[in-house]
């Protein structure tokens, strides 16, 4: 059922930031853009640069850094030099964390702050506290529904640790979508089944779910971090998007506390521990 929800490549996730990038303009018009420089950040800058250009932005600071990087802080101080009013990157977890960090000592001060994969994680708000407040990243959800309450809550009493603002409520949902798909065709038969998912519409917390060319077509492109939670502020049509507001720079202005994956949860990434150590209360 997962294939059914994610896409097989990374074209339709570029497709989704011609679609998003008018989002910004809320936010200026000068633009840095960096990616890491492996398939996943080259084939999203490669479609993310163009449908910048396209919906009237100027791109001031472009620039690529090698996958596992340590060092940033070249990156953010010459896209702060190039004076942005928005900073998106194209980035994997390690980048996301690094960037954020660097952006917070140098003062990067741009009214859209937008990393990429792990912006979403319980623990990234975990390591930032309050000044994660405002920062956009790919994925988010509608965490005010009464499904999505119920089951966030249900996640952290089995598991101990909270719940992702991205990935874990997709899987889950995938889980439903076959739960339901196998109960209507009274079978495990995998073609009755497949035809059930092919066909079927399906409750899920996200909302209902249906397929088009086995693909889900409604999904949360773009979140931001607000008083705790990653609310979805875009999306390919799905409901409950929380109006995008502007990044007030980096001081703590506010306490929150933030559920924290464990350590462990990413253990087959070498690269995340320093990250997914313990999360609590900031201020």
């Amino acid at each position: 059922a997962t294939n059914f929800l994610y896409s097989a490549n990374e074209t339709i996730r570029a497709q989704d930031i011609a679609d998003q990038a008018p989002l910004l303009q809320f936010f200026g018009n000068k633009v840095a853009v960096v990616n890491v420089a492996d398939a996943f950040g080259i084939e999203l800058a490669n479609a993310g640069k163009p449908a910048l250009e396209k919906a009237g932005f100027e791109i001031v600071y472009e620039s690529s850094y090698p996958l596992g990087t340590q060092d940033l802080a070249p990156v953010i101080s010459e896209a702060k030099n190039a004076n942005p009013d928005a900073f998106i990157a194209f980035s994997y977890p390690p980048d996301t964390f690094g960037l954020t960090d660097q952006a917070k000592i140098a003062g990067l001060d741009v009214a859209a702050f937008y990393v990429g994969v792990a912006t979403a994680f319980p623990a990234y708000a975990g390591k930032f506290g309050a000044s994660a407040e405002g920062v956009l990243g790919a994925g988010g959800v509608n965490p005010d529904t009464d499904e999505m309450k119920a089951w966030y809550k249900q996640h952290e009493e089995v598991t101990g640790v909270g719940a992702d603002y991205w990935a874990s409520p997709v899987m889950y949902s995938s889980l439903q979508v076959l739960e339901q798909a196998i109960e209507r065709a009274g079978t495990l038969d995998r073609e009755k089944v497949i035809a059930e998912l092919t066909d079927g519409s399906f409750d899920t917390i996200m909302g209902g779910m249906t397929f088009d060319g086995n693909v889900n077509r409604k999904f949360w492109t773009v979140g931001q971090w607000h008083d705790g939670q990653f609310h979805g502020v875009a999306s390919t049509g799905l409901d409950g998007a929380k109006e995008p507001v502007a990044k007030k720079g980096w001081e703590s202005r506010q306490s929150f506390t933030t559920p924290c994956l464990s350590s462990t949860s990413y253990a087959a990434d070498a690269r995340l521990p320093v990250y997914l150590a313990g999360c609590h209360t900031h201020i």
